[in-house]
């Protein structure tokens, strides 16, 4: 990647889902696909980790995730490098013990317009935040209450 492509993207976000009990189930994999095609997303890095009961994290190929869920194996060899051995660490550690989990790293492509334009006129990201969908259903259920 070069600085000119750099400039054109937009924000970089990151995702740490855990699933119990092992691998997902695929459910998820359509819908990750689709993201990329449409071009709303583009996945930079997507790794794959376990949790054993004892508190093991091991890191699962692509490879053979994608063997139990097919859908997966387009994302192989997805690596910017973004995702260091210290990031590895700290993904694990938040694990629950007999969870598997993906970390996927993503550029916002459907922002990348806006994002350049912003950069190019001078202006800067200064603050950036989600809201969690349990606090949005926590605001309904008080505004419904009131």
């Amino acid at each position: 990647m070069d600085t000119e492509s750099i400039e054109e993207m937009g924000p970089i976000d990151y995702l740490l889902v855990e699933w119990p009990g092992g691998v997902p189930n695929g459910e998820v994999a359509p819908h990750l696909v689709d993201l990329v095609d449409r071009g709303l997303i583009n996945i930079l890095d997507l790794v794959f980790l376990a949790k054993d009961e004892e508190g093991n994290v091991t890191f699962l190929d692509l490879e053979r995730v994608g063997d139990e869920v097919v859908e997966l194996a387009v994302f192989e060899g997805a690596s910017s490098g973004l995702i260091d051995e210290e990031d590895r660490a700290d993904a694990g550690a938040v694990l629950e013990p007999g969870t598997a989990a993906a970390l996927l790293v993503f550029e916002n492509a459907w922002a990348g317009p806006f994002a350049a334009a912003v950069r190019r006129s001078g202006g800067q990201l200064v603050a950036s935040g989600r809201i969690p969908i349990q606090s949005m259903l926590a605001a309904l259920e008080a505004a419904e209450a009131a």
